[in-house]
């Protein structure tokens, strides 16, 4: 019995073409194949080598219109086989090896900081114990004696040193969340700072200390102390520049995405160009919805269909004039303008009214696979301990039921690709896991989500470019534009400046509000 739900499960999963006869799917391959091969060489491409993600539940056939497709075309299907076409170009290979150089050049660059800001603070912590340490070592026999102000100092120096330890490790010692293109001017500035100060400390412990052998031993400990004052300061002033100078909410991004328009707004304080890039990618892939190029190609095939019918005749000659045959078309479009938007509303009403209809029967087999997974845990609850079924069995017995109308919903709003069969699988043995309601199940099917909800390596972009007019490590400034490119589309964004907000205070006199009410001895009542 379990292998035929699994055979069902199967073929409900992955059976995806209208089989009402070989013409209709031949031509409905013909035409769509064209558009695929345009939209390909138009767009930049990049090869990245991987392990094959899971298949989805529909194929990634996102252009296939479902215009021929009448409510029952899931009674005759037909199963076929999961193949791909690759091609690659020269300037394929060139973009490759230049990807790779940049990699290369980003690790080393990377690896190169973390290796001087190491050594660095390496220096800084062993350098007030050295300070205390040479004298005993080197003239121990000429030293006076530490009393008990001396010894104080060391208990002083050892819990100074231990709270430095642990706020470098908390403001420093962080895993990073991303490459940048250009040093973080405040850190490396912080850094050069440190450097500075802890090399005048051994210079003038060299020359005022180590050169005269200086007998005052408690002298030496106080200034050993006051270094790790100092870099207590450094530390303070560390926090006050990365961490609390860009808390106060100073300028407004519009972050606006190029293929679908979709945007949103951040307020940010006072960050360089490549960090404010940083803030706007971090909550892009946690407030966008999934970028879906499918929702665009019924937009591209409506505007080449409607310029496809537009024929232009040179009466003139034979004669080449691009341009006037141009303004010629774009005049012809303008005059069709009127029936085309009559086109574009009954086809959006159609596709509303459809989605409609397959969500209500996807609702409806939802609620009757929960409401038998309810009735099938009531009777295992009387079964011995032995027999009773395990979350994912349960999801792969009641999926079937569900399958053909999950299918018919993601088609038709062209989320096919963004669910494999096997994460369907997960979720529902997730939601009968946690008790979960059909309506908590359907949540993540029935409107698209943030970017995050979805496999990892269906929507990531290992690589992001940051375009700027102003240097990347400058301020926001306002009216500033920079663009977050990938490979499939760009994030654009604009700076403006949060105005000046001027409040003033006007006083009421309480008696201004109060009145007296007379009434004459003639008033009727």
């Amino acid at each position: 019995m379990s292998a035929a739900m699994d055979t069902e499960s199967t073929y409900s999963g992955y059976s995806h073409y209208s089989g009402h006869s070989k013409k209709a799917h031949r031509q409905g391959r013909d035409r769509h194949k064209s558009p695929r091969s345009k939209d390909g060489s138009r767009s930049e491409k990049s090869v990245t080598i991987q392990t094959p993600p899971a298949e989805p539940l529909l194929g990634n056939d996102a252009s296939r219109t479902e215009e021929g497709q009448d409510d029952n075309w899931g009674e005759t299907t037909t199963a076929i086989t999961g193949t791909s076409e690759h091609s690659i170009s020269q300037e394929d290979i060139a973009r490759i090896s230049k990807d790779l150089e940049d990699s290369v050049g980003l690790d080393c660059k990377r690896y190169l900081g973390l290796t001087v800001a190491a050594v660095l603070g390496l220096l800084v912590f062993l350098t007030p114990v050295a300070f205390i340490l040479l004298p005993q070592v080197l003239w121990r026999d000429d030293l006076e004696p530490c009393g008990t102000v001396c010894e104080g100092l060391f208990i002083s120096v050892a819990f100074k040193l231990l709270i430095l330890l642990i706020g470098t490790w908390a403001l420093f010692f962080r895993q990073p969340k991303a490459d940048i293109p250009r040093v973080f001017v405040f850190r490396a500035l912080l850094l050069v700072l440190i450097f500075l100060f802890v090399f005048s400390y051994w210079l003038f412990y060299g020359v005022r200390i180590l050169d005269t052998k200086d007998t005052n031993y408690q002298g030496i400990v106080q200034y050993a102390v006051s270094l790790v004052d100092a870099l207590l300061f450094i530390h303070y002033l560390a926090i006050v520049l990365l961490e609390l100078r860009q808390l106060q909410p100073t300028f407004t991004l519009k972050v606006v995405r190029s293929t679908d328009g979709e945007s949103r707004y951040y307020s940010l304080g006072h960050l360089s160009i490549q960090r404010a890039a940083l803030v706007v990618l971090e909550n892009y892939y946690k407030d966008f919805t999934v970028y879906n190029p499918a929702l665009l190609t019924a937009s591209k095939s409506r505007a080449a269909k409607h310029m496809a019918g537009l024929k232009v005749y040179n009466v003139d000659g034979p004669g080449n004039n691009a341009s006037g045959q141009s303004r010629a078309m774009i005049a012809a479009a303008a005059r069709r303008r009127d029936s085309s938007h009559n086109e574009l509303y009954y086809e959006e009403a159609d596709h509303e009214r459809r989605v409609k209809k397959r969500r209500a029967r996807l609702v409806v087999a939802v609620e009757e696979a929960f409401t038998h997974i309810k009735r099938l845990q009531a009777e295992e609850q009387q079964k011995a301990p032995g027999e009773m079924m395990d979350p994912r069995e349960a999801a792969q017995a009641i999926f079937p039921s569900m399958a053909r109308a999950l299918q018919k919903y993601l088609r038709t709003t062209r989320q096919q690709q963004y669910h494999s069969m096997e994460s369907i699988l997960q979720h529902l043995s997730f939601c009968i896991t946690n008790n979960m309601t059909p309506k908590a199940f359907l949540e993540r099917y029935l409107s698209p989500g943030p970017t995050l909800q979805y496999a990892k390596e269906r929507w990531f972009s290992k690589q992001w470019t940051l375009v700027s007019e102003e240097a990347v490590t400058s301020g926001l400034q306002d009216g500033g534009v920079f663009v977050l490119k990938c490979l499939d589309f760009s994030l654009v964004v604009n700076v403006k400046k949060i105005p000046f907000i001027k409040l003033s205070e006007e006083f009421i006199d309480p008696k201004s509000h109060k009145f007296v009410l007379r009434l004459q001895s003639e008033t009727s009542v």
